[in-house]
């Protein structure tokens, strides 16, 4: 019985809500004449015509896939490689932090023309682009990891001569895993976002660029279906991430659920 509970208020938890948008959804276009609001049988007719059997899945979807997980490997091994060289080092840190700060604060947008000028027009623009924005939050938060790693791990490991690689390892980490995590959580939607922005600039395909068209042609439901297929690729984003997340930190989750039930 505790097994069937949990199923349905698992069930509940994730339905409930999207079942209750779509109701109101469809009683707000029921009857309705507004052009900028399609139905959403209309809309999910308009789906499957567009992205499904349609050539746009190859043409626009797959490119744009390939951008974001390109731009998202590319900052993440960028933020933790530097994060590491940067927290382990007291000069450094004071070097480069009101740099950082300073890059930090620039909205990414702003970077494309200056991207465009010195890279171009092109897939290696639009990677840029993702690449500026979502490097700083795994950046800072590696940095503060490696920094707030427990001080009498670090003696021991020196105690022990665990140096090197394999400090960083076995040692740095595992004990800044958390933070890279969450900055890498923060990472998603940042690259996300950028994608679709990157490509609404010189460009001929990709999400951003299709969504723009349909809105000028006003193409109104192939517009909104645009939008759908950017929240599903989110939704999918938050679900892989969180698969991963609990197997890459399962010792710290199983440390909280230990706490928390003391």
């Amino acid at each position: 019985m505790s097994i069937a509970r949990r199923l349905l208020s698992t069930a509940l938890a994730l339905f409930a809500l999207p079942v209750l948008l779509l109701a109101v959804w469809w009683g707000y276009t029921l009857g309705g004449s507004s052009f900028f609001v399609p139905e959403p049988v209309q809309l999910a007719d308009t789906f499957v015509d567009t992205w499904i059997t349609g050539e746009r899945l190859t043409e626009d979807v797959l490119p744009s896939l390939q951008r974001l997980v390109l731009g998202l490997f590319l900052a993440i091994v960028l933020g933790v490689l530097l994060g590491l060289l940067v927290g382990l080092n007291k000069t450094a840190r004071s070097l480069t932090e009101p740099v950082f700060e300073f890059f930090r604060a620039l909205p990414p947008p702003v970077l494309i023309p200056v991207l465009m000028l010195t890279i171009g027009v092109g897939t290696e623009m639009q990677v840029a682009v993702i690449v500026s924005g979502c490097l700083w939050p795994v950046l800072l938060n590696t940095i503060e990891g490696v920094r707030g790693v427990d001080p009498v791990q670090s003696e021991t490991s020196r105690a022990y001569g665990i140096t090197g690689f394999s400090r960083i390892r076995h040692q740095l980490l595992p004990g800044a895993a958390p933070p890279i995590m969450a900055g890498v959580r923060q990472t998603l939607s940042i690259g996300l976002i950028l994608m679709v922005i990157s490509e609404m600039f010189a460009t001929s395909s990709g999400l951003g660029f299709t969504i723009v068209q349909f809105q000028r042609s006003f193409a109104i439901p192939e517009m909104w279906s645009g939008i759908v297929v950017l929240g599903i690729i989110g939704v999918a984003l938050s679900f892989i991430f969180q698969f991963v997340e609990r197997r890459v930190l399962r010792w710290y989750h199983g440390l909280k659920e230990v706490e928390n039930a003391a």
